[in-house]
């Protein structure tokens, strides 16, 4: 198979200095509109690596993204917002980058060049084939994902990539590989931007479908999320308040003793 490197490929664009700010706007946002048809190519894939990661879940495993750079930072955010969002344990879904959490700021120099360290940093979870990992690479070259899914395999772990490149050395090595290519950036080589887009996309899709799956919403409402504003507590009331038909006093009361959206809602029904 051809490793075809579309990330890298030359700007439709050219002498962008040039341009004015309206041009430079609407070019980013033609380019922009094509992400979501390249994901919408790999929804079979998707779904195959949601059902497998599931599966894992449900049996007591955990969900651990890898990736560096912006790749890096992105599996991050979907991890961390998946215990306010969905009121699951901050250890059910974990982000690693390469370089450790200040690279989640700054980069660190070489990090993910290294063969060795994406597997060490699994390790220190105490990663088993009860676990499931996905790594990201717009790339899909990046020595400390592509090597760490090579450690995961050797030691019958589930592995899924996201890239956007194809036939690339971190599809290749991953069991279910989801491959969106999105073609060249407006920024020659500027991943950060439509491919780290169609990262973000397909994270959504795993995390939100995967808690779906997992009996973490009712209906369209997140019935377990961590009550930790004012803001999020007033949107509870009015789950509370459309579930049970009740007056917005009675809603408020239900969750302040209760504290839970759901058990608000199992409560009242009594």
């Amino acid at each position: 198979m051809t490793f075809i490197k579309t990330t890298e490929e030359d700007s439709l664009y050219h002498n962008l200095e040039q341009m004015t700010i309206s041009e430079i706007l609407k070019y980013i946002n033609k380019e922009d509109k094509t992400v979501p048809i390249a994901v919408e190519k790999q929804l079979p894939k998707i779904e195959l690596l949601i059902e497998k990661i599931t599966q894992k879940l449900k049996k007591g495993g955990r969900l651990f993204y890898i990736g560096a750079g912006t790749s890096g930072r992105l599996g991050i955010l979907d991890a961390s917002e998946c215990p306010p969002t969905f009121g699951v344990p901050h250890d059910l879904i974990i982000g690693l980058i390469a370089g450790g959490d200040k690279a989640i700021r700054k980069a660190v120099e070489n990090a993910e060049d290294s063969l060795s360290q994406g597997w060490e940093d699994l390790k220190a979870h105490n990663i088993d084939n009860k676990d499931i990992v996905v790594g990201i690479a717009a790339s899909g070259t990046t020595p400390y994902v592509v090597n760490t899914l090579k450690h995961c395999n050797d030691n019958n772990i589930i592995t899924g990539c996201i890239t956007c490149n194809l036939n690339s050395p971190l599809s290749q090595t991953a069991q279910f590989p989801i491959e969106v290519i999105v073609g060249p950036e407006f920024l020659t080589g500027s991943s950060r931007m439509k491919a780290g887009t169609a990262q973000k996309l397909v994270l959504n899709m795993i995390s939100t479908a995967t808690m779906i799956q997992l009996g973490k919403v009712k209906g369209n409402k997140m019935v377990d999320m961590q009550l930790s504003n004012q803001k999020l507590f007033e949107r509870g009331v009015k789950m509370i308040m459309s579930e049970l038909n009740i007056s917005n006093h009675k809603a408020n009361a239900l969750l302040l003793k209760y504290k839970s959206v759901r058990k608000s809602i199992s409560n009242g029904r009594k």
